[in-house]
């Protein structure tokens, strides 16, 4: 080799070695720069809808099957499996009106929905309601039927929000926290314990939890509530002699599948019969009366049977990313009422979730609670397709999403669904007077713990005090005597 080139070689640069990204660093990558796109959240919302919606049609099909053919009335086996469809196609077009209509006529019409849900809640309790399984909650008209307290609960959620935004300056004092929501709240509490429905009277219990929790209510004040939920718990429990026996089946653990606890205990055989991958669709026993009820309130059980472990943890993760979208949502929306409403319906989607599921893996004791977006029923799928369709429309006001959407286009879907640019959120003019009241008010809160002085800072502020007074009157003082000085030469 030539003296040159050593030369070369020494002066060339050294190629470094290029680290390969593990997948697991590339796909952090990817998901965190797709999560960061202004329409994240909408498109998130649309893919949990839709795939949770599909499993329920998949499941209802296959759970309802049996329980449909009746020869002596003529009924085939995809007559339950029709009356979803239809249910679904129903839910679909109100996801849709949830999607597209402004937030702002939501807030200002959801107290006309709260009286006219009051209204059906102490209708249902006449004649005019039909009574299923042992509770009169029901509205029947032909082959359809209404289920006002799951109406109640989204009514609730809405005008709770508008209240607490409304009074978020004195929201410290007990008298306008507590009124008028909470009254109303415990009234629909009543009304829906008459029936009586232990179910609807927790979930709705849930809705006024979250609704103070998200509107930065004190937290000794839900020790109270859950007390007094816990209490009505109890007597809803007591009054109804075959609740009070599921009840006590659950904390006796009883094993006795033809006792009070045949459908948990059948819930727990189906699971374990499901092992990791299931017995495939279709091929399940519950579904042939070993289970009853079982595309309702049970559906979990026949998840867990015919898809196995693999497609109960899929739908738990499911239900985990709707929590996840939906507080997602919440923190990013400025609009104070939109941030309210959207946590307080995830938390009641989750929470239902939750107790369904709970009850089915022998976790609580029965309730009566369907699976969101999968148990077959209609009232329960049109109103959670509501709450999906709002969540939508609150993802779409986000700001950076309202920024891309009014300078780059509607985008694919909101094109597809005529959907209209979102406005953005613009604080409320603040009225003569009340200036001064919110000041007021904000000066009668607390202040937090770190922004109160010491006793010792107090003391010295209190001694430095007089000090400063005197040389800010001897300061003033001085520049009287200098004008007066000035005065009187100008003048000679």
């Amino acid at each position: 080799m030539t003296a040159v080139e050593e030369r070369k070689r020494e002066t060339a640069p050294r190629k470094r070695r290029e680290r390969k990204e593990s997948p697991f660093v590339a796909f952090r990558t990817a998901l965190t720069a797709w999560l960061s796109r202004p329409l994240a959240s909408f498109h998130l919302v649309l893919a949990l809808t839709g795939v949770l919606t599909v499993i329920g049609i998949v499941m209802v099909l296959s759970a309802s099957s049996v329980a449909s053919y009746n020869p002596k009335t003529g009924t085939g086996v995809y007559a339950q499996f029709s009356k979803h469809l239809m249910f679904v196609a129903i839910g679909a077009a109100v996801f849709w009106i949830g999607l597209r209509v402004p937030l702002e006529r939501v807030r200002r019409l959801s107290a006309t929905a709260t009286v006219v849900c009051l209204g059906l809640l102490v209708l249902v309790l006449t004649p005019l309601g039909s009574e299923v399984n042992g509770s009169q909650g029901w509205f029947r008209l032909g082959g359809f039927a209404f289920q006002p307290v799951e109406a109640a609960k989204v009514a609730l959620a809405f005008w709770g929000a508008h209240i607490l935004v409304i009074k978020y300056n004195i929201i410290n004092q007990w008298r306008h926290l507590l009124v008028p929501v909470v009254p109303i709240a415990l009234l629909m509490f009543a009304l829906v314990m008459m029936q009586p429905d232990l179910g609807g009277t927790i979930t709705l219990a849930v809705v006024l939890m979250a609704l103070l929790w998200f509107a930065g209510a004190p937290k000794r004040l839900f020790g109270v509530i859950l007390a007094g939920g816990l209490a009505g718990i109890l007597v809803l429990a007591i009054i109804a002699p075959y609740r009070l026996a599921r009840v006590m089946s659950f904390v006796s653990g009883d094993p006795d599948t033809s006792a009070d606890g045949f459908q948990a205990n059948q819930a727990k055989l189906a699971l374990a019969d499901g092992g990791m991958f299931g017995k495939g669709l279709g091929q399940g026993q519950s579904n042939w009366g070993y289970l009853p009820n079982v595309q309702n309130d049970f559906i979990f059980a026949l998840i867990g049977e015919e898809l196995g472990f693999i497609g109960c943890v899929v739908v738990l993760g499911l239900f985990a990313g709707v929590a996840v979208v939906g507080l997602r949502i919440a923190t990013r929306n400025l609009d104070p009422w939109i941030r309210i409403v959207s946590g307080t319906l995830t938390v009641f989607l989750v929470a239902q979730a939750g107790i369904n599921i709970g009850y089915v893996v022998g976790l609580l004791p029965v309730t009566g609670v369907t699976l969101p977006l999968i148990s077959y029923g209609g009232t329960s799928l049109v109103i959670t397709m509501l709450i999906m369709g709002i969540l939508a429309n609150a993802a779409r006001h986000e700001p950076e999403a309202v920024a891309a959407l009014r300078s780059q286009g509607p985008g694919k879907f909101g094109r597809l669904l005529r959907l209209p640019a979102p406005e953005p959120y613009r604080p409320p003019a603040k009225r003569k007077g009340a200036a001064a009241r919110g000041g007021a008010a904000k000066a009668a809160r607390p202040a937090p713990r770190t922004a109160r002085p010491s006793p010792a800072q107090e003391r010295r502020r209190s001694v430095r005090e007089p000090g400063r007074r005197t040389a800010a009157r001897t300061a003033a003082n001085r520049g009287t005597a200098k004008r007066g000085t000035a005065n009187r030469r100008g003048h000679r």
